[in-house]
């Protein structure tokens, strides 16, 4: 394009509001296992370890783009309480030895994750509970290529 001297140059165009902001996070789903007891034993009206973690889960208000689901058995028993994250196109991973306690913790990971397009947060940005009671990383079910058997 040829610059003519002494021509004004058009003003930059305004990008709207809605273009400035970030791209929101895609769904995500935190599962939770209700029913780990996680070696406790019953008490009489107290719920189990994985209830209350569901519990101080959902009083937290999950982040954007997050739903805290409730399961009844994630089979990690073992490892209990446990967690799960999953999303369309995206890896995802299980992380058990957790409690109420490790909520905000919980949380965080599930934002860092949910702002992901393949599910796969840099290690040193993983909550540390993530990076250490890190059970299971399952890829997508779209993976494009079948694995060799």
């Amino acid at each position: 394009m040829a610059v003519v001297e002494g021509a004004e140059t058009p003003p930059p165009p305004i990008l709207s509001e809605a273009r400035r902001r970030p791209p929101a996070p895609r769904p995500a789903t935190l599962l939770v296992c209700t029913t780990c007891r996680a070696g406790e034993p019953d008490q009489e009206g107290r719920p189990v370890r994985g209830a209350r973690l569901h519990a101080a889960l959902v009083a937290a208000a999950a982040p954007e783009g997050v739903q805290v689901v409730g399961v009844e058995c994630l089979s990690a028993c073992s490892n209990g309480a446990s967690v799960a994250l999953s999303g369309p196109g995206r890896w995802s991973y299980v992380y058990g030895g957790m409690d109420e306690a490790d909520a905000p913790a919980i949380l965080d990971g599930a934002a860092r994750y949910a702002a992901t397009a393949d599910g796969l947060v840099p290690w040193r940005e993983r909550p540390e509970i993530f990076r250490k009671r890190s059970l299971a990383r399952v890829p997508p079910l779209s993976l494009s290529e079948p694995a060799d058997v």
